[in-house]
């Protein structure tokens, strides 16, 4: 690379102008010998001649060099050898001479290139000459002029010369005047500022100013001028001071006049900014304070001054006592709330003037001003709120009574609500601060809750809990806060929007709601009055029904008998004991003391879901979970002693709910999960056993109708809890009601079917049916004696079923449910029975049809089932007898609904005489057996 950069060097030198050899031509040096060199010439000759550049560089430093004492020829001389080579000498005298060639034609080339600028500076040189001697000229006829004047007006300028200083005394006389003026000036300026006239007492100033500045020159007024400075500071600090408490309380009257006086000063936008900042003060020196006054009370050994100084802001809010949090809350939201409506009070008059002035300067102050108003609206707000959120994430709320929290959620709840109206801010820093606490707090409030309604469902009697046919679930006290926001929401499933244009009251369930700034403007804040109070008032106001309810709208008088878990009818409100019930109207809900209580915990999950909508998803969800857990229980303590088959009896979606909440929420043997609980336990005053009582067929009634109620009120709550939800998280709330709250109803099914099942003794009417000779031949008139005992059985079931429903009611859906369960059971029974023949002829047939016709037709007197469910079952199966055996085949392969022991016994029976078609249909039963179970 460098031998190609050397080549290149070299060819743009050879393309230079040629340099005027210095001295003798190179012809006359000649030499015989080729590549000899005479030590007399001046050149050399260019063959193999390096580059110009490349010359350049071998040069030695030595020949650079600037001292006096430097002498070539010696320096050439002490580099000869010991013993001199003469090809040597002329080889370093060729480089010697090429090197001197080179750098002559350099320097002269820089000469020549010079040459220009020298001339152009020579010509500079000329022109200077040429002005120095022009003003010399002009100096001498200036000097020659004056002298002439010195001569001919010295008179004329003595009379100038009084005439000057009668001016300077008329001038002195009229400053003396104003220095005078200046003086007295002082005391004026200070009843200005008393009377709060500023722009009258600055408009004073800066004329006093303007004329001290201009007799400055006089020692007197140099000192007032200082003093005329500093009054105008300490006025602007006076103007500061009642800018700053416009913070606290708006006065358009003072604050119109401060803007006057700063638009006086010049100072209208850094007073914006001063006013900023004296916010910002506000807000922090406020919450001190009000947390400072709360936190010294915790520590009486410990001085106001010695907390301030110690601790900060948040280690202070970590010194507030349990019983101070709520009260400190209270205040604080109430003092930040004056801040923020003095701001808002302070925008609202810059943005209701009349900018329309043809000023420019003006014109951009109103619109620097309004820009500053818009946008410190929500740095302000993130002031506010992160004091708040400092408070409540350094409070312990954990041991808290839910009443307590709740208040703190309306709080905070209603301070968002101030927070949106302000600035339309969705106060993300209170929502996290909140949702990290409620979160917290209500992880393990849930907990409790699922344990305690654990040991309520163990203790259970499941007898009914006596509630006024008029009871529905807005009356319970829980629900207070919420009952206008219910009743006034659409409660459609799937609403997405709650219908409140007539309501007024806040999303924590109050009256007051929106309009803060208007209604508060003079005097009081959203946060004086208890929530719960304005709750009671507004729902007293709001309903006017009578005696519908556990409290009267019109008195709290009842509110202690709901406290009692039950209310009646009667003016004596008392518990009914197992051995005297009264019989209620069938229209009156069914519920236990359980689920009256698990009613009063989803007021208050739905009460926390309202205040906090971030959490609101985890809230809902954990009160499906007390739903999910009762329904459990239920199925676990009443279909647990099932004695028949149980496939056909359950849905798919009660199968699958069943298992989602055993694995999700029941604590097995092994597992160590905090989150899930354990089985419980049916108490043991629960008799399951008792013939007369239909096996607890009362205690199955109250159990699995509560439950029913429960998902009718979880129903009737669906619209409004999916609005609380966003969007993408109502697939789960919509799950639960698709699957869990139907199939609720589906457990009526097989609870029901325990107690059918053991209303009768099967085994001894299967033994007796398997007495009976089906071998007849000729067809009876009279059926057999097992249909009596059936019948004899059912009549049994209907009595004692009367008897239950004159204790607890029972509906129509139930009891039909009751009877179709029995059909289903006798039904099953007799197509047990009738497969167990080993032979029976035609005659035995129509004996089969006999009875079961005879059983039909007293079953639907005693049930009053029209038509009795199931009687195409047994029908179907007797009329199979008579079919060819060619039919046969296709019969049992489309009643896939009989067992294989029944299709045995019908094809043994029916083939009996025929080995060959009886093996080929055993061995149909048998593959269709094996292809159903894969």
């Amino acid at each position: 690379m460098d031998e190609l950069k050397h080549k290149i060097l070299g060819l743009l030198n050879k393309q230079t102008p040629k340099i005027p050899s210095m001295g003798f031509s190179d012809a006359n040096y000649q030499f015989l010998q080729p590549g000899t060199l005479s030590i007399n010439s001046k050149t050399v000759t260019e063959v193999n001649r390096p580059a110009d550049q490349d010359i350049l560089e071998s040069i030695e430093k030595a020949y650079f060099s600037v001292s006096e004492d430097f002498d070539i020829c010696r320096f050439e001389l002490s580099k000869l050898p010991e013993y001199l080579d003469c090809d040597d000498i002329q080889r370093d005298f060729k480089r010697l001479k090429q090197q001197h060639q080179v750098v002559a034609n350099k320097v002269l080339q820089l000469i020549l290139e010079q040459t220009a600028n020298c001339e152009e500076e020579f010509l500079r040189v000329l022109e200077v000459r040429d002005r120095l001697a022009e003003t010399l000229a002009s100096c001498r006829v200036s000097r020659r002029e004056l002298n002439v004047a010195e001569h001919q007006f010295s008179s004329s300028l003595s009379i100038l010369a009084n005439y000057r200083k009668r001016k300077l005394v008329q001038n002195l006389l009229n400053n003396l005047n104003t220095i005078k003026t200046l003086h007295c000036t002082g005391q004026r300026l200070q009843e200005l500022l008393s009377e709060e006239n500023y722009a009258g007492a600055i408009e004073l100033l800066q004329e006093c100013q303007a004329a001290a500045n201009t007799y400055r020159h006089f020692t007197c007024v140099a000192s007032l001028t200082n003093k005329l400075q500093e009054t105008l500071q300490d006025t602007e600090e006076k103007l500061d001071k009642v800018l700053a408490q416009m913070c606290f309380y708006f006065d358009s009257v003072r604050y119109a006049k401060l803007q006057s006086a700063y638009k006086l000063l010049g100072k209208t936008q850094i007073a914006m900014d001063h006013l900023h900042m004296h916010y910002s003060s506000a807000i922090y020196n406020t919450a001190l304070n009000i947390v400072r006054v709360h936190a010294t009370s915790a520590d009486v050994h410990e001085t106001a001054a010695d907390v301030s100084e110690r601790k900060p802001y948040d280690k202070l809010c970590l010194r507030i006592e349990e019983g101070m949090f709520i009260p400190c809350l209270v205040e604080l939201c109430k003092s930040l709330f004056k801040i923020v409506l003095s701001y808002h009070q302070l925008r609202r008059w810059h943005f209701s003037l009349d900018d329309s002035s043809d000023d420019l300067e003006d014109n951009f102050n109103v619109q620097y001003v309004k820009q500053k108003l818009e946008s410190g609206l929500m740095k302000m707000w993130h002031d506010v709120q992160s004091k708040v959120s400092v408070l409540l994430l350094n409070g312990n709320l954990a041991s808290y009574k839910f009443d307590q929290f709740v208040v703190i959620l309306g709080v905070v709840h209603r301070l968002m609500e101030v927070g949106e109206e302000f600035c339309g801010s969705k106060s993300d820093d209170l929502q996290e601060s909140i949702r990290k606490q409620s979160f917290n707090y209500f992880k393990n409030y849930h907990v409790q809750r699922l344990d305690e309604l654990r040991i309520f469902l163990e203790n259970e009697s499941w007898e009914l809990c006596p509630v006024k046919a008029t009871f529905d679930v807005l009356q319970l006290q829980e629900f207070k806060p919420l009952r206008s926001i219910l009743k006034t929401y659409k409660m459609k499933p799937y609403a997405n929007t709650p219908d409140c244009s007539s309501s007024n009251n806040s999303q924590d369930g109050s009256s007051i709601v929106g309009n803060y700034f208007l209604r508060y403007s003079e005097h009081g804040t959203p946060f004086d009055r208890s929530l719960d109070e304005s709750v009671v008032q507004e729902d007293i106001l709001a309903t006017g029904d009578e005696g519908g309810g556990y409290f009267s709208d019109e008195t709290d008088d009842e509110s202690e008998e709901l406290k009692q878990d039950f209310v009646d009818d009667y003016d004596n409100i008392q518990r009914s004991s197992p051995e005297k019930k009264e019989k209620r109207p069938s229209k009156s809900p069914i519920l236990t003391n359980t689920s009256l209580s698990l009613l009063r915990q989803i007021g208050k999950y739905l009460q926390m879901s309202q205040l906090l909508r971030p959490i609101a998803f985890d809230v809902i969800m954990c009160m499906t979970q007390l739903f999910d857990f009762y329904l459990y229980t239920v199925h676990l303590f009443f279909a647990s002693d099932l004695t028949v088959a149980s496939a056909a009896l359950y849905s798919l979606k009660l199968n699958g709910t069943l298992k989602r909440i055993a694995d999700s929420l029941i604590l097995d043997g092994e597992s160590s999960d905090f989150s899930k609980i354990p089985k419980p336990h049916l108490s043991p005053i629960v008799d399951l056993n008792r013939s007369d009582t239909l096996h607890g067929l009362s205690e199955r009634v109250a159990a699995v109708e509560s439950l029913i109620f429960l998902a009718k009120q979880y129903e009737f709550l669906q619209g409004y809890l999916e609005y609380l939800l966003p969007p993408n998280n109502k697939i789960l709330l919509q799950q639960f009601f698709q699957q869990t709250i139907v199939a609720s109803t589906d457990l009526r099914r097989p609870i029901y079917m325990c107690v059918a099942a053991r209303a009768f003794d099967l085994r001894q009417n299967l033994m007796a049916m398997s007495k009976i000779n089906w071998e007849v031949k000729d067809v009876m008139s009279q059926h057999n004696s097992y249909i009596d005992v059936f019948l004899r059985e059912v009549q049994i079931f209907r009595i004692r079923l009367e008897e239950i429903s004159s204790g607890i009611p029972v509906s129509g859906d139930v009891q039909n449910l009751l009877w179709e369960s029995i059909a289903h059971i006798i039904t099953h029974t007799l197509v047990q029975g009738f497969s167990e023949a080993k032979r029976c002829t035609n005659g035995g047939r129509a004996l089969m049809q006999l009875d079961f016709t005879q059983f039909l037709s007293k079953f639907e007197k005693i049930s009053s089932l029209r038509p009795v469910p199931h009687r195409e079952y047994v029908e179907n199966y007797v009329k199979a007898y008579y079919l060819p055996d060619s039919e046969l085949e296709r019969w049992i392969r489309e009643h896939c609904e009989y067992s294989s022991k029944h299709l045995y016994g019908l094809v043994s029976c029916a083939c009996q005489n025929n080995k060959k078609t009886r093996q080929k249909l055993i061995q149909l039963i048998e593959e269709l057996e094996r292809s159903a179970q894969r």
